[in-house]
């Protein structure tokens, strides 16, 4: 089944069946709760409270041309399942109240009107001190709670990594991949050419998108960036774990770090997550420098574009700097 939020009665009786709802509970209203790119994701209000549903489907909710896993939901399911029993990670994310795997549907805690961080994106915002040292307090708490040398195969998420790939370390770097930068931005396509024709960052990025497929021994959120916290009544929340798995922790913090770069958040706060991210044994710092790097190119010259409202000097400037990290 598909959900559609403008069948109401359609989706009570589904919830009732489920036992997600009381059987006199009645569904009085219905909205999406954000502007998300990859699933169907509904909140439902009733007189007793309000619910997210949410379904994952073969593609891309924001991009229907893009094909994608159908059942990350479930993936995305197992990681809150996981969380729920680490105190402090089940204090930083809605709580899964259901699952229904056959249709790919997840019942979750309603965190309230809340944005996410994506306004830092535009200029004169800063990362709120105590919401910058919580997200890295709950990086460093998933990543020394699920360490093992025998991953478990239901987290391995492959065909989610498999996407992952091809848009951080495969697209941005094609001389001809379908996007036209300049529609992004003006001058934007002549600037990245030099970096799609570079053959020495090619060589270098394969070899960092091959660290990223084989599997690693910690458990990560796969997508830790402004799109992926929530800024609520009670403080920040950690959503979206659809892209788990386990894999190298420098990835994380890598994404965490080049979206602070992309968000031309000062070196103060920058400093404040490298000092307070408590590292894993084995943690390559250039490693991770090597994941800021195609990461902040990968959002400047790939598909996916974020809402910035940096100049071309300053794009150019960023490229510089990942090019930099990537030697």
């Amino acid at each position: 089944m598909l959900l559609d939020g403008q069948q109401t009665n359609a989706l009570q009786d589904y919830l009732r069946r489920r036992g997600w709802l009381d059987t006199e509970e009645v569904v009085s209203s219905v909205e999406k709760p954000g502007e998300g790119n990859m699933n169907y994701t509904l909140r439902v209000t009733t007189p007793l409270r309000t619910l997210i549903i949410k379904q994952s489907r073969a593609y891309v909710e924001k991009y229907p041309t893009i094909p994608a896993p159908a059942d990350r939901a479930v993936i995305e399911g197992r990681f809150y399942k996981k969380a729920q029993a680490v105190p402090m990670l089940a204090n930083y994310m809605p709580q899964l109240l259901g699952t229904d795997e056959e249709n790919n549907i997840l019942i979750l805690e309603d965190l309230g009107k809340s944005s996410d961080y994506t306004f830092l994106y535009q200029p004169g915002q800063l990362f709120d001190e105590e919401d910058a040292q919580t997200l890295t307090a709950y990086l460093s708490e998933l990543h020394h709670q699920f360490t093992t040398e025998t991953p478990e195969p239901a987290l391995a998420n492959h065909q989610m990594r498999a996407l992952n790939y091809e848009h951080i370390f495969n697209y941005p770097f094609l001389a001809e991949n379908g996007v036209d930068l300049n529609a992004v931005q003006p001058g934007l396509q002549e600037l990245a050419i030099p970096y799609k024709s570079d053959a020495h960052l090619r060589k270098v990025v394969n070899r960092l998108g091959a660290h990223y497929l084989a599997n690693g021994k910690t458990l990560l959120h796969g997508d830790y960036y402004p799109g992926s916290w929530l800024k609520t009544a009670t403080g920040a929340k950690v959503i979206d774990p659809e892209f788990c798995f386990y894999g190298p922790a420098e990835f994380d913090l890598g994404v965490m770090m080049a979206h602070l770069l992309l968000a031309q958040q000062p070196s103060s706060v920058l400093a404040l997550v490298k000092a307070n991210y408590e590292q894993p044994d084995g943690f390559d710092e250039t490693l991770r420098q090597q994941f800021t790097g195609v990461e902040i190119m990968r959002r400047l010259i790939g598909l996916a574009q974020l809402p910035l409202s940096l100049s071309l000097e300053q794009k150019q400037s960023l490229l510089k700097e990942a090019h930099a990290m990537l030697q």
